[in-house]
C-alpha cells in the first residue's frame, strides 16, 4: 500500500519549482531543501517584441462595391494581405450615397477608408478618404496585375511595414503634395502596431508618369539591395481632389483625364470612319470602271513593226466531202481506213 501523502505536500512542491533562485543579499535557511545552482536565464521572462507604445493608431477600411469583376476582388484581398492595419466589410449596395461610408467608417472605428466602386461591370473606381473631415481623392484604376501572377517572384513577410518612396514631382505641385500626405496616411503601417512584425523588407512606391499615378511593390534582397517585384501593380488616373470625405467642393480638377466612356466612343468613331473609307474608295472604282474611257490616238510609229501577210489563193470546193462514220472503238476505225487503203492501191495498179 502506497503510503499516504501530508497535508501541503503538493503545494510545497509547486512553491519550490515556483521559487526564483535566491539574490546576492538573501540568505539561505538552514533546514531548507538542498542547494543547487540555477542559471538566472531559466526563470527570466524574455522582453517583447516591441518595446515601444502604440501611438499612431491609423486604421483603414478597406471594401467595395457590389458588381466588381474576380480581378478587383483579388486586388482587395491583396491590400488586405499587405496592410496589417486594415479592416474588412461587406459589400455595399450600388443604390446607397456614397456619404453613408462615413457612418460605416464610424461604426468599424477607421479613420481612413479605401473604396472600390464598379460601374458598368467593366470600370473600376478608387476612392481615397480621409474620413469623417476630409479630404478624398477619386481614381480611375487601370491595368491591374494581382500577387497571384506567376510573373511575380518576390516574397515578403506577412505583417512586415513597408517603405514608401515617391517621386520628385510630388513635392513640386500642390496637389500632388496632397496626395502624398493621403498615401503616406493610409498605406503606411502603424509603428508598433499589434498585427505589424518589427521589419522592413519591402517597398511601395508611387511613381509618377504619363499624367498617371502608377503604384509598385517590390522586396528588398539583403545580399545586394537589389528589388524584387512582389506584386499587386495597378495604375491611378487622377479625376478630382474634394474637400470633404466623399463629395464636397472640389479641390482640383484634372484637365487630362478622359472617361472611358468617351475612349469607347472615339474608338468606335475611329472604326467606322475607317469603314466610311473602305466604302467611298470602292464608290469611286465603280464610278471609274462604268464611265466612258478616252480614246488615245494612234502612234504612226506602230505601222514601222508590221510585216504584210502572204495571200493564199482561195479554193472552191465544188464536190460535197464524204461524210466520215462515227465509230466508238478504235480498233474498227482503224479497219476501215487500211480497207480503203487497199482499194486505193487495186485501181492505182
Amino acid at each position: 500500500m502506497a503510503a499516504k501523502r501530508k497535508r501541503g505536500a503538493l503545494a510545497a512542491g509547486k512553491a519550490k519549482r515556483a521559487r526564483s533562485a535566491p539574490s546576492a543579499g538573501e540568505a539561505v535557511p538552514e533546514g531548507g531543501p538542498r542547494e543547487r545552482s540555477v542559471p538566472p536565464q531559466e526563470y527570466s521572462i524574455p522582453p517583447p517584441v516591441s518595446q515601444g507604445k502604440w501611438k499612431n493608431k491609423e486604421r483603414v477600411l478597406i471594401f467595395s462595391s457590389r458588381g466588381i469583376n474576380f480581378r478587383t476582388r483579388h486586388l482587395m484581398q491583396d491590400l488586405r494581405t499587405l496592410m496589417p492595419h486594415s479592416k474588412a466589410d461587406t459589400k455595399m449596395d450600388r443604390k446607397d450615397q456614397l456619404f453613408v461610408i462615413n457612418e460605416v467608417c464610424e461604426m468599424k472605428n477607421c479613420n481612413k477608408c479605401i473604396f472600390f466602386e464598379a460601374k458598368k461591370k467593366q470600370d473600376l473606381y478608387m476612392w481615397l478618404s480621409n474620413t469623417p473631415q476630409g479630404p478624398s481623392a477619386k481614381f480611375l484604376v487601370q491595368n491591374i496585375h494581382t500577387l497571384a501572377e506567376l510573373k511575380m517572384t518576390g516574397n515578403c513577410l506577412r505583417g512586415s511595414r513597408p517603405l514608401l518612396s515617391f517621386d520628385p514631382i510630388f513635392d513640386q505641385e500642390p496637389h500632388y503634395a496632397l496626395l502624398k500626405e493621403l498615401f503616406i496616411q493610409i498605406f503606411s503601417t502603424p509603428q508598433y502596431h499589434p498585427k505589424s512584425q518589427p521589419f522592413v523588407d519591402h517597398v511601395f512606391t508611387f511613381t509618377i508618369t504619363d499624367e498617371r499615378i502608377w503604384f509598385r511593390n517590390y522586396q528588398i534582397i539583403e545580399e545586394d539591395a537589389s528589388l524584387v517585384e512582389i506584386g499587386p501593380r495597378f495604375v491611378l488616373n487622377l479625376i478630382k481632389i474634394f474637400q470633404g470625405s466623399f463629395g464636397g467642393p472640389t479641390l482640383y480638377e484634372n484637365p487630362h483625364y478622359q472617361s472611358p466612356n468617351m475612349h469607347r466612343r472615339l474608338i468606335r468613331l475611329s472604326v467606322a470612319a475607317k469603314f466610311r473609307e473602305k466604302q467611298q474608295v470602292k464608290e469611286v472604282q465603280k464610278i471609274k470602271k462604268k464611265g466612258t474611257k478616252v480614246l488615245v490616238r494612234e502612234d504612226p510609229t506602230e505601222v514601222v513593226f508590221e510585216t504584210p501577210a502572204e495571200e493564199k489563193p482561195v479554193e472552191i470546193q465544188l464536190v460535197k466531202p464524204e461524210s466520215k462514220p462515227i465509230v466508238k472503238d478504235k480498233k474498227k476505225l482503224r479497219k476501215i481506213q487500211r480497207k480503203k487503203q487497199k482499194k486505193l492501191f487495186r485501181t492505182e495498179g
